[in-house]
């Protein structure tokens, strides 16, 4: 998925929805525990950021860095340009070059909002939580109606398993009517969890209206479907991610289980061994694979 969520006067492109198959889900006996339980720990995580950062060929080139440095060097006391350079930076997955460009922006302007935001962003990538907590929280002590540093915030939260607090940050980023997708995907991991399919099925609908080339909410929304037992819309949203990212192993299992619960084993055997193959480490994958393996013969 394609957002900006570093910010400034340039928009840059980042991976800001997880990959579905970064939340490892347990497996179970019966098949739509499994769904149910995967539903129920989806906002789990693994620990990893959910703002992964994509790098962008054109945005975090070299050419583009010695361009940006080049207006850095006409302008040295411009904080949009260190801001700009620090999101390319980011791009090219210097994370230490973007933390010095967003220092440099911050110092040049002490309530450059969204250069908080992007520096939070970066210390994100770095592993540095609190640092990356402190900057959205200043970012939104000087812009209280900032829906970007909410979004940001509430996937920290998130992480840490605050999700009370992540729900809130979502809610406050939708009450400020954000077009960002990954508010409404977030929101409805959280009502997955919490067991409500219906409004998590609404959170994923319009995620997907904001981003529908998008796999993640098609597998969020699958899963809520299969856990109403409405298994037909299941096995559509799960082949529209499989047809968006057929490199996701969750997005197989998801579609193998869907076979499994028709009866059709050779069908979902054939799913599981795919997703073992895209990620041998994936555990529902390779429980599918114990179970149907005579499926396939």
């Amino acid at each position: 998925m394609k957002m900006a969520a570093f910010t400034g006067q340039t928009s840059f492109a980042l991976k800001n929805l997880a990959p579905v198959s970064q939340f490892r889900r347990p497996a179970a006996a019966a098949l739509f525990s499994i769904i149910a339980a995967a539903s129920l720990s989806a906002c789990q995580g693994t620990g990893a950021s959910t703002d992964v950062i994509r790098v962008e060929r054109a945005q975090g080139s070299t050419e583009n860095i010695s361009s940006l440095s080049s207006v850095i060097a006409a302008n040295p006391q411009d904080p949009e340009s260190y801001n700009v350079r620090g999101s390319a930076y980011g791009r090219a997955g210097e994370y230490r070059k973007a933390v010095e460009d967003f220092n440099r922006a911050i110092e040049l302007n002490p309530r450059f909002y969204q250069a908080y935001a992007n520096r939070a962003l970066v210390q994100r990538s770095l592993g540095r939580q609190a640092e990356a907590a402190a900057d959205y929280n200043m970012a939104l002590q000087i812009n209280p109606n900032y829906d970007v540093a909410y979004i940001g915030r509430g996937n920290l939260y998130r992480q840490a398993g605050r999700v009370d607090e992540a729900f809130n940050d979502f809610n406050k980023a939708i009450s400020l009517d954000t077009t960002d997708p990954r508010a409404y995907h977030n929101r409805g991991l959280i009502y997955q969890r919490r067991g409500q399919h219906g409004p998590a099925i609404e959170d994923f609908s319009k995620a997907i209206s904001l981003s529908p080339s998008s796999a993640e909410p098609y597998n969020g929304r699958g899963l809520s479907y299969a856990a109403q037992g409405d298994d037909d819309n299941a096995f559509a949203d799960f082949n529209t991610a499989i047809n968006l990212d057929g490199n996701n192993a969750e997005s197989w299992t998801n579609q193998a289980l869907i076979y499994e619960r028709r009866g059709d084993m050779a069908k979902a055997a054939k799913s599981y061994s795919h997703a073992v193959r895209l990620d041998p480490k994936y555990q529902p994958a390779k429980d599918g694979v114990a179970r149907t393996r005579g499926g396939a013969a």
